[in-house]
């Protein structure tokens, strides 16, 4: 049993560089800024606690009025960010557009 858990740890340490090396994230918080105490927050929080273990940086930007959320997902995804993270329910109708 030993043997199969240290294998599983050493398939995994290997794999997590080749993820990492993939992976360009994005936060996109809402209304209200990164540090509004709410969803935004929590979403700056995972990213940085993210960034720590991963070492793996991301990108992030705070839309200050509604009309910038269909631009700023539109401009992450045309510059190949993944994954992109949206903080809050209101980006519905940029996900629909």
């Amino acid at each position: 049993m030993k043997r199969i858990v240290l294998g599983l740890l050493a398939a995994t340490a290997m794999v997590l560089p080749a993820f990492a090396a993939d992976v360009q994230p994005a936060i996109l918080y809402d209304l209200g800024g990164k540090f509004d105490k709410s969803f935004n927050e929590a979403a700056y929080h995972g990213a940085e606690k993210f960034k720590t273990e991963t070492g793996v940086a991301y990108v992030e930007f705070e839309v200050s009025n509604a009309s910038q959320r269909e631009q700023a997902l539109r401009r992450f995804a045309e510059d190949g960010r993944n994954p992109i993270v949206m903080a809050g329910f209101a980006w519905e109708d940029a996900l629909k557009a």
